[in-house]
C-alpha cells in the first residue's frame, strides 16, 4: 500500500492535545514542531485522520521538504516532486504560502515559483501544455521557515477546516472554535461519567463537543472532505471507514451535560445546533445568569469560554461574570473548573490562583486556559 508523510496542523498549545489522539489512534514516531505533527501513514490514514481528529485544524500531505535560499532552488526542488501521483490531469490547483525567518520573504513571489514548478512537472508528465482545471481541487501550500521549505496538500479543505465539523449554523458573535472546545474538554479531568456544566454557553460548542465525545461520535463523521474528490482514494475507501467510525457510536449512554446563558437567543440557537449535531438529547439547556446557577451534583467539571471584547461590552460585565464563576463553582472543592479568557486578571477576581495556567490562541487572540482542579471523587 502506497506510504505517505502526514502532517496534523492545529493552534499553537494544542500539539500535546493532537499528539495524544494521534498516539490513541495507534501513531508512533510522532514529530512535533510548533503547531504541526508529522507521521507516517497510508491513503486510509488521510481518511481516518480527517474523520476522527477532534483538536486538529486540517490534514496536510506533506510532499516534500528541503532547504531554499534562492528561487531558483525552491523552484528545482519543487518540480522533483511527484505532483502527478496526486494531481489529476484536469486538476484544479492554487498554491498558498507562508514565510518566516527567510531569505525567500517574498510570500506572493514564492507561490508564483511554485504554482510554475508544479505545471512544468504536470506539463512533462502528462505530455499536455494546456489543463483545463475543471476537476478535483487540490490545495498546495508552501511554508518557508529559516530557510527551510515544506511543501503539502490540504486533504481537509482550504475553506472548510476541521473544525467545521457542520453542526454550527447558528452562532453567537465570536464563537470558540470546534476544534478549541474540544481540546479544551480533553485538556480537563471530565469523563462521560461525571458532570459537566458550561455556565456560558453561547452556541453550545463546548457542551455538543462532550456530546461528541462522551458518546464516541466521531467529529467529521456526517461532513466531505477535499480528498474525497481525488481519484488516488477510493470512494468505497471512505464510506467503509466512516461505517467503521459509526458502529463505535454509543447511542445508550446516559450523560450529564448542563449548558446555560444569560442570553435566551444564545440558548434557541445553542439547541438547534445539539439537534443538527444530533446531541439535543444528552444536553439540558437553560436561560439562566450565571449567578442564579445552582450546582447539579458532586465531583462536577466546569468548562466555560467567559465572552469579553466584542462579546460583551463593558469592564464591570467581566469582572462580575469572573467572580460569580468564583463564587458559585470555585466554592465548591469537589469540582474542577476550567475557564479560557484573555482577562489577565481573572484569578484576583474568581478568588484562587489557578492549579495551571496554560497560554493558548483562540483564533488571533492570545488566551490563558485556567485550570483548577477539585478533590478526586472518592472510589466506590
Amino acid at each position: 500500500m502506497l506510504k505517505v508523510k502526514l502532517a496534523a496542523v492545529c493552534a499553537f498549545g494544542l500539539e500535546a492535545v493532537v499528539k495524544r489522539e494521534l498516539l490513541h489512534m495507534g501513531y508512533e514516531d510522532l514529530r512535533v514542531d510548533n503547531g504541526w505533527i508529522y507521521f507516517d501513514g497510508t491513503l486510509e490514514d488521510i481518511v481516518k485522520t480527517n474523520i476522527n481528529l477532534r483538536s486538529a485544524e486540517r490534514i496536510l500531505l506533506v510532499m516534500g521538504e528541503f532547504e531554499a535560499y534562492t528561487f531558483t532552488e525552491l523552484h528545482d526542488h519543487t518540480f522533483d516532486l511527484p505532483w502527478g501521483d496526486w494531481i489529476t490531469r484536469d486538476g484544479k490547483f492554487t498554491v498558498n504560502g507562508k514565510s518566516l525567518k527567510s531569505k525567500l520573504s517574498s510570500v506572493p513571489d514564492c507561490q508564483s515559483i511554485v504554482k510554475k514548478a508544479i505545471v512544468n512537472k504536470l506539463k512533462e508528465e502528462y505530455d499536455q501544455e494546456w489543463f483545463s482545471e475543471k476537476g478535483a481541487e487540490f490545495t498546495v501550500q508552501v511554508s518557508l521557515n529559516k530557510n527551510k521549505a515544506v511543501l503539502t496538500i490540504d486533504t481537509t479543505g482550504s475553506r472548510e477546516g476541521l473544525f467545521k465539523r457542520g453542526y454550527r449554523k447558528n452562532a453567537v458573535e465570536a464563537p470558540l472554535k470546534e476544534t478549541m472546545a474540544a481540546a479544551m474538554i480533553q485538556l480537563s479531568f471530565w469523563d462521560k461519567d461525571r458532570i459537566l456544566y458550561d455556565p456560558m454557553c453561547g452556541s453550545g460548542t463546548i457542551a455538543i463537543e462532550a456530546a461528541l465525545i462522551g458518546t464516541n461520535t466521531a467529529p467529521g463523521l456526517y461532513r466531505t472532505f477535499a480528498a474525497e474528490g481525488w481519484p488516488i482514494i477510493p470512494e468505497d475507501m471512505w464510506q467503509d471507514i466512516r461505517d467503521h467510525y459509526e458502529s463505535l457510536v454509543d447511542e445508550d449512554v446516559e450523560l450529564q451535560i448542563y449548558a446555560s446563558d444569560i442570553n435566551s437567543e444564545a440558548v434557541k440557537a445553542a439547541r438547534k445546533n445539539a439537534a443538527r449535531a444530533g446531541m439535543e438529547d444528552h444536553i439540558k439547556f437553560e436561560c439562566l445568569d450565571v449567578k442564579d446557577v445552582v450546582l447539579p451534583g458532586k465531583y462536577g467539571v466546569m468548562i466555560t469560554n467567559p465572552p469579553y471584547g466584542d462579546r460583551i461590552g463593558d469592564k464591570e460585565t467581566v469582572e462580575r461574570v469572573s467572580e460569580d464563576l468564583g463564587r458559585i463553582f470555585g466554592r465548591d472543592k469537589t469540582w474542577s473548573n476550567y475557564i479560557i479568557t484573555p482577562f489577565e486578571r481573572f484569578e484576583k477576581l474568581y478568588g484562587a490562583k489557578a492549579s495551571r495556567k496554560r497560554k493558548l490562541f483562540n483564533g488571533n487572540v492570545k488566551v490563558n486556559y485556567y485550570q483548577y482542579y477539585g478533590e478526586r471523587k472518592p472510589r466506590d
